[in-house]
């Protein structure tokens, strides 16, 4: 059942295996590497290294999702959600392959708003990891990992479904923000809010329940 989820991360990572092998005659020796806030770039480096920003980043992740459960304590094992693990892999091996998509397309010499690229990118990535928000059970890995929510696993619930919530917000209102404007710390900020609201709530929620003797 989840070997498909592997099959689909390998064939990703193939296709840009590939497309940087056939674009890689064409580029020039020294390469953009690194953009900064405003979309300049800030950093060089020789073409070689498309092999490991591109299909080594996402090979590693490939392998450190396949390794992480493994070290996974009882009671914390991502066997509950393994499904889901899985799916929001393929979400981050999907952010990788449009980040390097990005940058390859910018080192051709196309004009590229780097900053509205990458912020809209993972406003995106936020969106579709939140409609997993809800599915993850305690674990050490992915979700909202605060002292509170991993204590007790009703506060861990609570505090996902409301993460589901805030991080689509969030993201969705950050995708609009960056479509619409150049102004990439308001979509910081509105992502933070999105992202830091699940964790206070971890912990005035589990004070209530503290107070309440319901722990």
């Amino acid at each position: 059942m989840t070997r498909k989820y592997y099959v689909a991360g390998m064939l990703l990572t193939a296709a840009v295996l590939v497309a940087t092998a056939m674009a890689y005659p064409h580029l020039p020796d020294s390469i953009a590497t690194h953009w900064n806030i405003r979309g300049q770039v800030d950093g060089h480096g020789p073409k070689w290294t498309l092999y490991l920003a591109g299909p080594g980043v996402m090979a590693g992740v490939m392998l450190l999702m396949y390794c992480l459960p493994w070290f996974s304590p009882k009671n914390f094992e991502v066997d509950t959600f393994r499904s889901t693990y899985l799916q929001i892999m393929l979400v981050l091996l999907c952010m990788a392959a449009y980040f390097y998509g990005v940058m390859l397309w910018a080192d051709f010499g196309h004009t590229v708003n780097m900053g509205r690229a990458l912020i809209g990118g993972g406003c995106l990535a936020i969106v579709l990891c939140g409609n997993l928000m809800g599915k993850i059970r305690r674990n050490f890995y992915m979700g909202v990992r605060t002292p509170w929510a991993l204590a007790n696993e009703r506060v861990w619930n609570a505090t996902h479904r409301l993460a589901a919530k805030t991080m689509v917000a969030g993201g969705l209102v950050g995708l609009g923000l960056s479509a619409a404007s150049e102004n990439f710390w308001l979509v910081l900020v509105v992502l933070l809010i999105g992202l830091l609201t699940p964790a206070v709530y971890s912990l005035v929620f589990y004070k209530q329940l503290e107070r309440r003797g319901e722990l």
